[in-house]
């Protein structure tokens, strides 16, 4: 089995994990969610935008396309929501409960929540066949994201008392979605501008998570001056995160440089002395044929 096929289960492991949190310390829920919120801004910021400039430089009107590939993403989920209703569960920062989100525990709750964590392990694949960086990077995020994911699930299942079956089946829906996308991924042949584009829509969905979702419902639960230093904490561990990921990847690539150089260097010395020796061998042969003439 692949990296971010097994990354991608461990997410999935990451939400049970914080099923379990909010069934065992509530009043820590708006720390996790806050540091949850600035690593997923972490990673849009200092790792996919940066990524995607890098990968397609495309305009379209005069715009960069992966800018309108951004924008379309964070417009595409917030407008879904118009419609649709929130595809998991919060409540605002104004206190009171959203009228539409017992969608969340049905049908239709179900499918959207599927396919958005489909989409966050499609894009863990995805980062993979640009540069391990890119791909850990993502899955450190994701991991944080499942794990609050999981207990805002399961705060909101045993307020409206449907805990035990809705529980195990959003659960699964969420494991299954998870690993699926991440199988996918890795058996897709991109272009870099289409990966471009998939990797800016999935940045523009993050940002809108992280301020539209998150953060209202950490700041909701609780002091926001806490909430506010855990979300600073977690923007500076992704910073930190990626440029130690960044290093040891050009560490990793210059070794190969390296080892390519010394190898090719020793593949023209064994040529050099292979061209000498036959020389020899030629000068010493003429030499014997021109004493025996003699």
């Amino acid at each position: 089995m692949n990296t971010p096929i097994v990354l991608a289960a461990i997410t999935a492991l990451a939400t049970a994990l914080g099923g379990l949190l909010a069934l065992r310390a509530k009043d820590r829920l708006h720390l996790v969610l806050g540091l949850s919120a600035g690593l997923l801004l972490g990673l849009v910021a200092f790792e996919l935008i940066p990524e995607v400039f890098k990968l397609s430089s495309d305009e379209f009107l005069g715009a960069p396309t992966v800018s309108i590939a951004l924008i379309a993403g964070f417009l595409l989920l917030h407008l879904y929501e118009r419609f649709f209703g929130s595809h998991e569960p919060a409540e605002s920062d104004y206190g009171h409960e959203h009228s539409h989100k017992a969608n969340v525990a049905g049908g239709i709750g179900a499918v959207a929540m599927g396919i958005h964590i489909f989409i966050d392990g499609l894009a863990l694949a995805i980062a993979f066949t640009i540069n391990d960086a890119l791909g850990f990077a993502v899955f450190a995020a994701l991991l944080v994201h499942a794990f609050s994911d999981g207990l805002n699930l399961v705060a909101f299942l045993i307020k409206n008392g449907k805990w035990s079956k809705k529980a195990i089946w959003l659960l699964g829906v969420d494991s299954l979605a998870r690993v699926g996308g991440a199988a996918i991924g890795t058996s897709l042949t991109l272009s870099e501008n289409f990966t471009a584009l998939y990797l800016a829509v999935f940045a523009g969905i993050i940002i809108y998570l992280a301020t539209s979702h998150i953060l209202p419902e950490a700041h909701a639960r609780h002091s926001s001056r806490w909430t506010l230093v855990a979300t600073i904490a977690g923007v500076l561990v992704m910073w930190g995160l990626v440029s130690q990921l960044h290093a040891v990847h050009l560490h990793s690539h210059d070794g190969h440089s390296v080892e390519s150089e010394h190898e090719d260097h020793d593949h023209e010395d064994g040529t050099k002395e292979e061209d000498d020796h036959d020389h020899e061998d030629g000068k010493e042969e003429d030499d014997h044929d021109h004493d025996h003439n003699e």
